[in-house]
This record gives structure tokens, sequence and C-alpha cells, in this order.
């Protein structure tokens, strides 16, 4: 079975950085597209970052181009969120995310197109 582990939240100053690692297994995940999703109190669950994992081309949300990069190391299985220039509305749950080769041209910055999930990392950011 597919497992995904998110660490690295915490609490940080704005402006500051931080960077999540979601450790996959269990999948044959160079046919994957990895994601990253948000969620604060009381909002609905948004997308942050993807990549595939083969090609290793990336797309992102609005609210955070330009202060976040993701990445992956295929060797440690491992994909990453760099984040920078951190701000209060950025404090949520992160979840990383697999898609499970599901193809689309389209790009995957929906739930219902992710089919595995991590248990979060909560990252707080004040102000």
């Amino acid at each position: 079975q597919v497992q995904l582990v998110e660490t690295g939240g915490g609490l940080v100053q704005a402006g500051g950085s931080l960077r999540l690692s979601c450790a996959a297994s269990g999948g044959t995940f160079s046919s994957y597209v990895m994601g990253w999703f948000r969620q604060a109190p009381g909002k609905e669950r948004e997308f942050v970052a993807a990549i595939s994992w083969s090609g290793g081309s990336t797309y992102y949300g609005d609210s955070v181009k330009g202060r976040f990069t993701i990445s992956r190391d295929i060797a440690k299985n491992t994909v990453y969120l760099q984040m920078n220039s951190l701000k209060p509305e950025d404090t949520a749950v992160y979840y990383c995310a697999a898609d499970g080769g599901g193809y689309s041209s389209r790009k995957k910055i929906r739930l219902y197109e992710y089919a595995y999930w991590g248990q979060g990392t909560q990252v707080t950011v004040s102000s």
C-alpha cells in the first residue's frame, strides 16, 4: 500500500522559512503526480503545489507562487516543500498526496484527483 509521511512542520515567525518532507513508499511513483495541499481552521483544503515524479514538472497555487518550491529526491523517495517568506495566512496543516498514476493532461489541483494522503504536519506562522 502507498504510505506518505509528512515531517518538518513547526512554529516560525513571519518572513521565515521552513522545509517540509514527504516520505513515500509502497507505490510505483515514477508514474505519479505528487502534491501538497493545506487546510487552515474553518477553511477548505486547498492546492499548494505539485510535481511529476519522473519528469519533475511543477506547478503552484496562486497564493504561494514565488515563495514555495516543490522538489523531489528520487533516490530517497521523498518530496519536499521549501517554504520561504512565510506569512500568517500560510498557517495550516500541510498534507502530501499522490494521485496513484491516473493520467490527465490537466494540472491536478483538486482533492479528488489524488488517491493517497499523508496524515499532515502543522505549520504555524506568527506575526
